[in-house]
């Protein structure tokens, strides 16, 4: 009753702040569209006023996506931070489906670029701390290794103080001093429990008119997540609540955008302040969101000595007025949202924003090798996408994957010179959350019936559409779909054959399948609802799709060229 007494109270004060705000420019959310989930941003006005935006990866590779912008609209991939195996091998090794690299924070200091975050296995549950560094955010070696150091609890963040001392923050909500040379930390301490005392994560500390402000998420990053908001005159408190928390939140609304929460803080070179958050575009119902948690802006009004007022989220914003658009800003990889056409050509590379489930094997990815310009080749795995057993062993699959980031799209891939000799070697395409939840379209060497003249069954080449759904009690879908089978049309055979994934509408994909030679003469082979990527096994990472090209047993030979 209060916490809902307090919900109306918030919502009541911000409309008032928000209509003397100069509704001088406007933009649309997400600010960053598909998966991308606990965002924490900075402004550099050394880096020629550029925005800094960092994201969690959880079992992605290459993670911990740094994104920058000088406009608050164009992002572009500036740089992975964890780029090479050495720097967490632990990830090789992780088999929860949820765990890995959780709750990026990015800071700068002194010249300097900070990134910390926690490793999480989730089982079994332990939690530790890495903190990277560079003076070059724009180069994915540029990064350093690690410094290692052992935590209580989840979501760290960094803060120094103006007297040079240096804070770690995280979750409970809990603070000690660190030694950013050594890693040592000084006693931890619970400065805060938060507003409702539930699920405190996510803390921010900023320091603006004599006051420290302690920032927090609560509610689990779900249906009842939210943000509150409490300050102090020390440091180590005792912190105030603000009297209108949460300063943010979604719960109990029919907003398009719901799960708001886990917000970051930031200024432009106006002066003007601005926020992140994560948020679902699932409506109240939150059971079809395939793309997940993504990162959505919002204006924030906050005068000298008062509590900070952050205007609630929607998909079309008013507020300051922004930097001006531009798309010459500097990164390793794409703008976020643009169309992909990928032909790989020769001398190239497997493009910045592509990514793998934890770490490919060895040499399993060759752009334009020698005789085969314009192709992604790829050595095949013996572990296909489910894996043998994808909750206790962790395996390597030679998998890559590029991010949904709109409602509606249509994916294919061209497939050639996939000749295999074994029964079930397969090569195809997926839209995919984790090894228990994905929808694959793949062409199989399989059974055709017949027998050869030894009387051994002959093997053929199939399309094969198959759901993986492993039924679980947080599923939103629990319903089994048919596996189709066709044999392969024998006037296919011999040229490139196009696999298709599209989002039909907001709600559905479908898997399709064509000759190159004839590729009007689609073959429709299955439709699958979002709600089978949406929860589950992937309530965190997830809730995010993945386009997959993927080949699976041995001794099997071939590329594919991709367009989007």
């Amino acid at each position: 009753m209060f916490l809902f007494g307090a919900i109306l109270s918030a919502l009541f004060i911000l409309p008032s702040v928000a209509s003397l705000m100069a509704k001088n420019s406007s933009y649309t959310n997400p600010m960053l569209p598909g998966w991308h989930s606990d965002p924490s941003c900075i402004f550099v006005a050394e880096e020629h006023n550029a925005f800094f935006c960092a994201t969690s990866s959880f079992l992605t590779f290459p993670g911990m996506p740094i994104y920058t912008s000088k406009d608050l609209v164009n992002w572009r991939l500036a740089s992975h931070v964890f780029s090479r195996p050495s720097q967490v091998p632990q990830i090789g090794d992780t088999v929860s489906q949820n765990g890995g690299l959780w709750a990026v924070t990015i800071r700068y200091h002194d010249g300097k670029f900070y990134a910390i975050v926690s490793y999480t296995p989730l089982s079994p549950w332990s939690v530790t701390g890495y903190l990277f560094t560079t003076t070059n955010p724009y180069d994915n070696s540029a990064w350093s290794d690690p410094l290692v150091f052992p935590l209580l609890d989840i979501d760290p963040s960094i803060f120094w103080d103006d007297d040079g001392m240096t804070y770690l923050h995280f979750s409970g909500i809990h603070q000690q001093t660190i030694d950013l040379e050594t890693g040592a930390l000084g006693p931890a301490s619970t400065i805060w429990t938060g507003f409702t005392t539930f699920i405190p994560e996510g803390p921010h500390m900023y320091k603006k008119d004599g006051y420290y402000y302690l920032m927090i998420g609560e509610g689990g990053t779900e249906l009842g997540h939210h943000e509150v908001i409490a300050r102090s005159r020390n440091i180590s408190g005792p912190y105030t609540g603000c009297p209108y928390n949460p300063i943010l939140s979604a719960q109990n609304t029919t907003s398009y955008f719901q799960t708001v929460g886990h917000a970051d803080l930031f200024q432009d070179a106006s002066h003007n302040w601005w926020g992140a958050a994560l948020a679902t575009r699932s409506g109240p119902a939150w059971s079809s969101y395939p793309m997940g948690r993504e990162t959505v802006l919002f204006p924030v009004t906050w005068d000298a000595g008062a509590w900070p007022v952050l205007t609630p989220v929607d998909g079309k914003m008013s507020a300051w007025p922004l930097p001006p658009r531009t798309r010459a800003i500097r990164g390793s990889g794409p703008f976020v949202g643009d169309p992909d056409i990928i032909d790989f050509h020769p001398g190239s590379a497997i493009p910045e924003h592509f990514v793998h489930w934890r770490f490919p094997p060895k040499d399993a990815f060759a752009v334009s090798p020698r005789g085969h310009p314009n192709t992604l080749r790829i050595r095949p795995s013996v572990a296909n996408l489910t894996s043998t057993a994808p909750l206790t062993t962790p395996e390597e699959m030679s998998l890559v994957m590029r991010v949904q980031t709109d409602t509606r799209f249509a994916f294919s891939v061209d497939v050639v010179g996939f000749s295999p000799k074994l029964e079930e070697e397969e090569t195809g395409v997926t839209a995919f959350l984790t090894q228990t939840q994905h929808l694959d379209l793949g062409v199989v060497m399989l059974p055709t019936g017949e027998r050869d003249g030894r009387g051994k069954a002959e093997l053929g080449l199939h399309l094969r559409f198959r759901v993986t759904n492993v039924p679980s009690a947080k599923s939103n879908f629990n319903v089994s779909i048919p596996t189709v089978v066709r044999a392969l049309p024998k006037e296919w055979e011999g040229a490139p054959i196009r696999l298709f994934v599209e989002a039909v509408n907001e709600t559905h994909y479908s898997l399709s399948a064509a000759s190159a030679r004839k590729p009007k003469e689609v073959q429709l082979m299955g439709t699958a609802p979002a709600t089978i990527l949406s929860g589950g096994d992937g309530p965190f990472t997830g809730k995010s799709v993945y386009f997959l090209f993927e080949w699976l047993q041995e001794d099997a030979r071939g590329g594919f060229r991709g367009r989007h």
